[in-house]
């Protein structure tokens, strides 16, 4: 879990013939006061459209996934590693009401892996 302020909200990109959606937005984490931290995670597939209810400046409370994949480019045969910070649920500070995203873990992890190399 991160609390802290959004800092940025970027637009929902699609990736590939099966139109793959994702969409990134950063988190500073102000719980150390002299050293903030700027946390990059994304949204994927429909739930892109639920960091719509936010802006730059909130307040939030952001639950996630940390998921790691290798991916073997088929050019060359180089393997690299990825490592991303998948948000399941994104929640206003101190509200309680405002949430967005799944309404649990296992929803997310039952919409299934894609094999895109991010």
């Amino acid at each position: 879990m991160i609390k802290g302020v959004i800092k940025l909200i970027g637009e929902t990109k699609s990736f590939g013939a099966n139109n793959f959606q994702k969409r990134e937005f950063v988190v500073t984490d102000d719980s150390n006061q002299e050293y903030h931290q700027h946390i990059l995670l994304e949204m994927t597939k429909d739930n892109c459209v639920k960091l719509d209810d936010f802006k730059v400046g909130d307040r939030v409370i952001v639950e996630y996934f940390l998921n790691g994949r290798e991916w073997t480019n088929p050019k060359d045969g180089v393997v690299k590693y990825f490592n991303s910070l998948q948000a399941w649920k994104v929640e206003a500070m101190g509200s309680g009401a405002a949430e967005s995203g799944a309404s649990s873990a296992e929803t997310f992890v039952a919409e299934g892996e894609d094999d895109l190399p991010f």
